[in-house]
């Protein structure tokens, strides 16, 4: 086989400067999630990643510029996710097995997702500003891109828009279920570790969830044909 063709002293810097930003920002995340904004010190991120405290400034500007970084990159925004289960050919399994499969993802990179949610955490008790623009750009557009995917399911003739407290109800308690696998982690890998101890058996565990939404959405057909029933039921009496 011919050799492959050597690295240009340009490509070399590069990919030396990817790893050392890289380094940079997993020990940034790690101290963060350990002592917070405040008190984790950018000499002693510097020299947890083997760098100088210079190459801060050059990669991210500052340390708020790195605690951003480090909220953010990781895990990257709710928002990458839509396109996953938010497409108006998918039928509901499809949107719900997209659903689950990409907010169950991160889990698959073990110690690094759980530093991420400790920093999460922490940011909630502690707040910069960035969790309630998180809200605000990934979590709020995501839910609401859940919910219209129900609002086509269970109600495809209301307006675009229209989205009913139900519905609501219904896509939060979805989340919810994803939610809890991810968010109580460490509760899981005490009471059952083998349901996420392998990237296999999350991708069953998303499986999973994904049936068990597929049922929560067929009993809200269930209760909404019934109020239907009821509704006219009640004027037919009413009407002399």
């Amino acid at each position: 086989m011919p050799d492959s063709p050597a690295l240009s002293a340009s490509q070399e810097l590069s990919a030396s400067g990817t790893l050392a930003r890289e380094r940079l920002l997993l020990a940034a995340l790690a101290l963060f999630a350990q002592k917070g904004f405040a008190n984790a010190s950018i000499r002693e991120i510097a020299q947890a990643a083997g760098a100088n405290v210079a190459a801060i400034s050059y990669y991210f500007g500052d340390k708020a510029g790195l605690y951003r970084a480090a909220f953010t990159e990781p895990l990257g925004s709710a928002t990458d996710d839509i396109p996953l289960y938010d497409q108006p050919h998918f039928s509901l399994r499809e949107s719900l097995d997209g659903f689950f499969t990409g907010f169950l993802r991160p889990m698959k990179q073990g110690e690094l997702v759980q530093q991420c949610m400790r920093l999460h955490y922490r940011e909630m008790l502690e707040p910069s500003g960035l969790w309630r623009h998180e809200v605000e750009n990934g979590i709020k557009p995501a839910q609401l891109a859940l919910a219209h995917v129900l609002r086509r399911h269970l109600n495809p003739d209301a307006p675009g828009d229209s989205l009913d407290d139900e519905i609501h109800r219904l896509a939060f308690a979805i989340s919810a279920l994803a939610l809890q696998m991810f968010m109580c982690r460490e509760v899981v890998d005490v009471i059952a570790p083998q349901l996420v101890s392998t990237p296999e058996a999350i991708d069953v565990t998303a499986s999973r969830l994904a049936d068990f939404a597929v049922a929560m959405v067929a009993a809200e057909q269930v209760r909404r044909a019934q109020a239907a029933i009821n509704f006219v039921a009640i004027d037919q009496k009413e009407t002399p």
